[in-house]
This record gives C-alpha cells, sequence and structure tokens, in this order.
C-alpha cells in the first residue's frame, strides 16, 4: 500500500510539472503521432478537438485546447445552472460554459497546477468573463461543496488520475440529485505494458487511460445511473475526429510525442460519456 501511495504521488508530481511547463504551450492533444514538424497552435487546435469558428469567436489569442473533445457542446446547460470544469486547464471551456449559463448562472474550474490557475484566471480576465472562477484543487478531493452543481464536464483530464474511482465518488458528491456529467476522455484496448510503465505515457494521457469496460463500471459503481457513451473515435480507424488524440502530447512539445511501445492504432479512443446522479 505504500509503495502505491508513492506511485500516486510521483505521477501527480510528474502531471503537475508538465502542466506547469505546458502555461504557454506549443501543441496539445492535436497533431500527427511522432511528428517531428512544428504542431499546431491557435484556432488549428481547437478546430481539431471539436470546436466551431462560433465557439472560438471572441476568445482570448493563442488560448490551447489540451482536450480529446468539446464536452460542452454536449451539455445541455441551461442559463443558471453550475458548471464544474475539472482540470480546467487554460480556462477555454470554463469561457465557453459561462456563455451558456449567462449572468444568472456560475461555472466552476478546479485544476491542481497553480500556474495552470492563474493563466486561466488571465484568460477568463481577457474574455471579461464576470461568472467563473478557479479554485486550487486536486479531482480526488474536490475543493467544492456537497450538491454545489448541476452540471460537470471534463476534457482528456481524468486519465491524468492514479484514482479515477474517487474522481468518480467526488463528482457524485458534489452534483445536486438529478444533476450530470459529460465527460471527453481517452480510454484504450490491450496497451502495451511498456507504454503503462513509462511516465511520458502518462503525462501524455495515454498510460493512465483505462479500457473503455472499466471506465464505465466506475462510473456505474460511484452511484451514476444513464450511464452511455456518446461518441467515440478510435486511434488509427478515422480521421478527422482522431487528429484530437494523434500526438499523445496533451499540451507537450513534440520531443515527447513518441511514445513507448510503438504503433498504437486500434488501441486508444476519444470517448464521450454521459451519467446522471439520481434525483
Amino acid at each position: 500500500m505504500k509503495r502505491m501511495k508513492k506511485s500516486e504521488d510521483d505521477i501527480k508530481k510528474a502531471v503537475k510539472e508538465h502542466y506547469r511547463r505546458s502555461v504557454t504551450p506549443k501543441t496539445s492533444c492535436c497533431g500527427a503521432h511522432g511528428e517531428s514538424s512544428p504542431a499546431p497552435t491557435g484556432d488549428r487546435i481547437t478546430e481539431a478537438a471539436g470546436y466551431t469558428a462560433g465557439d472560438r469567436a471572441g476568445l482570448p489569442d493563442g488560448i490551447p485546447s489540451f482536450g480529446c473533445g468539446n464536452p460542452v457542446a454536449f451539455a445541455n446547460v441551461g442559463e443558471g445552472d453550475v458548471v464544474l470544469d475539472l482540470g480546467s486547464g487554460p480556462g477555454l471551456d470554463l469561457i465557453l460554459a459561462a456563455r451558456k449559463v449567462g449572468p444568472q448562472g456560475k461555472v466552476i474550474g478546479i485544476d491542481m497546477t497553480p500556474e495552470m490557475v492563474e493563466a486561466s484566471r488571465k484568460n477568463l480576465e481577457k474574455a471579461e468573463v464576470k461568472n467563473a472562477e478557479v479554485r486550487v484543487g486536486e479531482m480526488e478531493d474536490m475543493p467544492v461543496a456537497d450538491g454545489e452543481v448541476d452540471w460537470i464536464i471534463s476534457n482528456c483530464v481524468i486519465n491524468l488520475s492514479p484514482d479515477k474511482g474517487k474522481v468518480f465518488a467526488e463528482a457524485y458528491r458534489v452534483l445536486k440529485p438529478g444533476g450530470r456529467m459529460i465527460i471527453s476522455d481517452l480510454v484504450t484496448k490491450d496497451l502495451p505494458a511498456e507504454v503503462r510503465s513509462d511516465m511520458r505515457a502518462w503525462v501524455g494521457c495515454i498510460a493512465g487511460a483505462l479500457e473503455e469496460e472499466e471506465f464505465v463500471r466506475l462510473v456505474r459503481q460511484a452511484g451514476f445511473k444513464d450511464v452511455a457513451i456518446l461518441a467515440k473515435s478510435v486511434f488509427g480507424e478515422t480521421s478527422s475526429e482522431l487528429s484530437v488524440i494523434d500526438s499523445c502530447c496533451c499540451g507537450s512539445g513534440t520531443d515527447t510525442c513518441e511514445q513507448p511501445g510503438g504503433d498504437l492504432s486500434g488501441k486508444v479512443a476519444s470517448i464521450l460519456l454521459h451519467a446522471r446522479k439520481p434525483a
């Protein structure tokens, strides 16, 4: 048990350091796997991750997506709702959610990297968002009150947690009865052992990704109902949607894009999952 705790601490330390250095990123989870040419930036990143021109309008210049989807687009968030973004990063999804909930609503972001929280706060200020706040904290111990939020969104972040079961239990706790969760994340199938054990693949969003069945099982185990995969794109089987996971970078520079284990085609997928807390 002590060894596992140390391993979890090592993972969190590596992830935090990685994202601290990625506050001004050159890439995200977009781009070509193993590509040595410069990674796309700006609109090319957000477009590849599923953000429309309308989504991108009015965003601060250069704000990146570290995600593998656009969960806000699929959340039926209404005016006056309270939305929680797990691992809110530089604030892209916070801004989009804030637009949906309106002045009577509220958006809360949590991120465990202080430098990322500061970057997010600056981006919210640039976007003149008044109905959002960002808190320093971890997904496994959310700085959020019981039943505080109507919606939870998350974009390619839960894979970075060494204790997904605790993340989902916390998500269940902070949602209001009847509240909903919609998550974009990565899942795997028969991932090579050398990838699972490599810290570069952890910070690159791959090694910590669960197999789809286990991901769904843990969500249900936390108490959620109506658990469903709304969309799925498998690396190597499609092209347009899968550009969001081709590089496995998640905000890293291209020098860390080459994961151990060779070709991961067919072994990694981007999913969009919906779940509901019973009323």
